[in-house]
């Protein structure tokens, strides 16, 4: 019977070495991914900080959430995440999109889809040490040995579908099921384009949690979030027809008049007051352990197979809260229980259905 895993993500401010103690924990609490924010004006550079992760830890998986092709070379890339590799015993992943806020703060555009396509097979092969050509030249990382599983994030049909073409999985920033399951009718047919098989094609779905009975408090925690998503969905109204969207997905931000790059991702951000209570609601994880649970139900019949739990919320840093279990996305990895049954030992993996991947094969 299939799992729901549970990743952990983090905006690397200073010091490093705390995301490397909290990465320990969370793997000590069973959790299965780490992730990093990779903006690298805001936040601080991650391959340093995913070398102290490694370095702490023994089987979490580590990677961008997300990277993009234009930061770096996608060489630099590529030779990056291969050195972790070996440092990590082959646990590197990479997240990776068109670029949203580590290239808006350059004053840059994301790269296109294309473009994002293109280099994400570059990166695979040379990362796991197969020749490419680059800029018509060729090169190999001789000694570069491990595979690196990909997983591209979007919105939009192209790169949605450019995702089931080439990634082994797909990153959706926001937590409401239905959206969701509108997502991945691009991707399967992305993979039905490149002759591959959907199921084996791994369904993230990004957002923060807070587990509480005051639900305006704990819709206080995450406001930042459906503001953050907003830009893309800004982004994603000058490329389509705003009938060829859902409307749960674009409508909120109308009332919508700015957005600033210095308060991405802050609780309090006065350019999040736009947001309606009912938008929060469905993109997050939010309410009493039974919403929660509730939710996460939802997005495995919607076919999610990793919940990845973006910890910008009160104590999201907490080391005490983490360890002890008092962390709220603590709390919701551990009441795991779905339809009776519990993922036991201390993987806070839910079980899915008897059928396996939800409604993902109708």
């Amino acid at each position: 019977m299939a799992r729901l895993s549970f990743g952990v993500c983090f905006a690397p401010d200073p010091p490093p070495s705390r995301w490397a103690d909290l990465t320990k924990l969370a793997e000590a609490q069973g959790f299965e991914y780490a992730w990093l924010f990779d903006s690298h004006v805001l936040w601080q550079e991650v391959y340093p900080i995913f070398t102290l992760m490694a370095a702490t830890t023994s089987r979490i998986k580590i990677g961008p959430c997300v990277t993009n092709p234009a930061t770096r070379d996608p060489t630099v890339t590529a030779s990056a995440l291969a050195t972790l590799n070996e440092i990590s015993g082959g646990r590197m992943v990479m997240g990776i999109g068109r670029g949203d806020s580590a290239r808006r703060v350059l004053g840059q555009k994301p790269v296109s889809v294309e473009q994002l396509e293109a280099d994400c097979r570059l990166i695979r092969d040379l990362a796991a040490g197969r020749e490419v050509s680059y800029d018509g030249v060729k090169i190999r990382l001789k000694w570069a040995e491990h595979e690196l599983p990909i997983w591209i994030a979007g919105y939009g049909p192209k790169a949605l579908r450019a995702a089931g073409r080439v990634a082994d999985g797909v990153i959706i920033q926001l937590a409401d099921p239905a959206i969701i399951r509108w997502c991945l009718q691009f991707v399967r047919e992305g993979a039905q384009e490149a002759g591959r098989s959907f199921d084996d094609i791994k369904i993230q779905a990004a957002a923060p949690a807070f587990i509480s009975n005051d639900l305006a408090a704990a819709r206080d925690q995450v406001r930042w979030f459906p503001a953050l998503v907003s830009n893309h969905v800004v982004d994603l109204l000058k490329r389509y027809d705003a009938q060829d969207l859902p409307k749960t997905l674009t409508d909120y931000i109308k009332a919508r008049d700015h957005y600033d790059y210095a308060d991405h991702v802050k609780r309090g951000a006065a350019h999040a007051d736009f947001v309606p209570d009912d938008v929060i609601d469905r993109f997050c994880v939010i309410g009493t352990v039974e919403q929660s649970r509730q939710r996460i139900e939802e997005l495995i019949d919607a076919g999610v197979d990793q919940f990845n739990l973006y910890l910008m919320v009160e104590n999201g840093g907490g080391d005490r809260e983490i360890r002890r279990g008092h962390h709220p996305g603590v709390q919701l990895a551990r009441r795991r229980t779905i339809h009776g049954q519990s993922a036991g030992g201390a993987n806070p993996g839910v079980r899915e259905h008897a059928q396996g991947r939800g409604d993902r094969k109708t």
